[in-house]
């Protein structure tokens, strides 16, 4: 019976995957369509909450799709008591699930990531401070940048 169960729920679980991956693109591409000052300013107004509240949301649903119930204990914190927040050991995809419960924040990335078809469009609509593997200042670089966003008095989103 369990083997019947998994013959029908992966294809469905893998078709309604794939739709909340699209739907999260397009709402990513609509909330970033002539973004003004790209990547350099932060998204303000209906751009924001749309990927505040759409992308946090088809995250959920996502994970709920295949399998995840999280709860959270305690209070998320506010932009305004943590600026930057860390997720450790944030080595897999359940970092989406932090994202997701933490009204989708900035979050630092590896620059090649933006380029990747899909995946790519919606991390920039993230704003993340992007890392260069090849450029020697890179890490000054981003230290300076999430401090600069951290003290931006609430114009950026939280970090993490």
């Amino acid at each position: 019976q369990s083997v019947l169960q998994g013959i029908i729920l992966l294809p469905l679980r893998a078709i309604c995957i794939t739709f909340i991956l699209l739907l999260a693109w397009l709402s990513a591409s609509i909330a970033t369509f002539r973004q003004p000052g790209r990547g350099f300013l932060p998204l303000k107004g209906w751009r924001r909450r749309m990927i505040q509240t759409t992308l946090s949301s088809l995250t959920r649903t996502a994970f709920f799709v295949m399998g995840f119930q999280v709860k959270v204990k305690g209070k998320v914190a506010s932009q305004a008591e943590a600026p930057i927040f860390v997720a450790a050991p944030h080595s897999s995809f359940f970092d989406a699930i932090i994202c997701a419960l933490t009204g989708m924040p900035s979050i630092v990335s590896r620059a090649e990531n933006l380029s990747t078809p899909v995946f790519g469009t919606i991390l920039r609509s993230l704003q993340p401070v992007a890392v260069s593997r090849q450029d020697p200042d890179s890490r000054k670089n981003t230290v300076a940048e999430i401090t600069r966003r951290a003290l931006s008095r609430g114009q950026w989103p939280q970090v993490m």
